[in-house]
């Protein structure tokens, strides 16, 4: 028997909506996954076998074929596993579903537990424009997911809870999103974000130290201010001990809270980058300070699913990187197109994205290798 749920993924910053299709017919045991799925997803087949039987269930043996469509889109991660899962209870006939537009993410254990996976605020937000009314997600990321409105979302701990929640009918009927998230500086639709909790003074200022604290250092204040309030790049040059990094972490207080696009944009890159937990639209503005061992490919971005570089992470924010010689070349002519384009272009074999990166660059280093240079004694 056939059997096909909608499930998603990620691609870039965008999610993709994946349609399942599930066949168990008579034939010699087996269990076979297509489509151009990576390794993550060829070992779902594994995940799914455990989870089914230790959830109560029966695995079938028969000839199961799993087809992930579009089959030209390579799929990543394990967000399919759950879909795979029901679609094989359906196509087995030991489940009967009331709706017959399925949607579901997250990654099974072999004992039947559901976990969260990277992404989901995307996920839902694709499967929304789709038009699709409701989605059952992972129990730890419903508060992320109940950021896209216009959706009913069901959280799940379990298998079983799957199952228990596919038999029931759904609440509410969807109204389709735009064609996708801008994550430009844009007008963003209001039914983004509209259920996340309140925003305090706590949210935005945290545990960071503030400027006043700063004590002497006045034409470097000055400096910092009028960089951070016209956007500029600011470099800090100073003998150890100067305070070019406590002044670097008072940028965090400094800088105004993002809009409502900006915050959207934030919060979509926290999510894909699997910055948890998420329940409400991330207002303020990222600033990242990475290490001057990190590479090419994590300032950039990169790697076998194409994940966000520093570069994404701090975009709407600030770029910080002290002791800047330390960097190597390569790392540093990184920067040079997000600098002059606000995004970066990665093409790997047989897949392309482009992550936007606008960000402000804050640098410090030493005047010399020893940082004494100018020092009276």
């Amino acid at each position: 028997m056939l059997a096909t749920v909608l499930s998603s993924t990620i691609v870039g910053l965008d999610g993709r909506v994946i349609r399942v299709e599930v066949d168990v017919a008579p034939g010699l045991p087996g269990f076979t996954i297509v489509g151009l799925a990576d390794a993550a997803l060829q070992e779902a087949r594994e995940r799914t076998r455990g989870a089914i039987r230790n959830a109560g269930f029966s695995h079938p043996p028969r000839r199961i074929t799993v087809n992930l469509a579009p089959a030209e889109l390579r799929k990543a991660g394990a967000s399919l596993d759950l879909a795979i899962a029901i679609g094989i209870l359906l196509g087995s006939e030991q489940v009967r579903a009331r709706d017959g537009r399925l949607a579901l993410i997250g990654e099974l254990s072999l004992g039947g537990d559901v976990r969260a996976v990277p992404g989901i605020l995307p996920m839902v937000a694709a499967l929304c424009r789709r038009g699709i009314g409701r989605v059952i997600v992972p129990d730890e990321t419903v508060a992320e997911a109940r950021l896209v409105d216009e959706i009913e979302v069901v959280g799940v701990a379990s298998l079983e809870a799957a199952v228990d929640a596919i038999r029931r009918r759904p609440r509410r009927v969807a109204k389709p999103l735009p064609p996708r998230l801008e994550l430009a500086g844009t007008p963003t639709p209001t039914r983004i974000g509209a259920r996340g909790p309140a925003l305090s003074d706590a949210d935005l200022t945290g545990e960071v130290p503030d400027l006043a604290e700063v004590r002497g250092q006045l034409e470097a204040r000055r400096a910092l201010e009028v960089a951070l309030a016209g956007g500029h790049g600011l470099l800090l040059t100073g003998p150890p001990g100067s305070g070019k990094t406590l002044l670097a972490r008072t940028i965090p207080g400094l800088l105004p809270p993002l809009d409502d696009a900006e915050a959207l944009a934030a919060t979509i890159v926290a999510s894909v980058a699997g910055e948890g937990p998420i329940d409400r639209l991330r207002r303020r503005a990222p600033v990242r300070a990475p290490h001057h061992t990190l590479s090419y490919a994590a300032m950039v971005g990169g790697g076998p699913h194409l994940s966000p570089g520093e570069v994404t992470l701090a975009d709407h924010g600030v770029l910080f990187l002290d002791e800047l010689p330390e960097f190597s070349r390569d790392v540093l002519e990184a920067l040079r197109q997000p600098l002059e384009d606000g995004h970066v272009s990665i093409a790997r074999v047989g897949r392309a994205t482009r992550f936007p990166a606008r960000f402000q660059l804050v640098a410090a280093m030493n005047p010399c290798p020893c940082g004494m240079t100018g020092d009276p004694e």
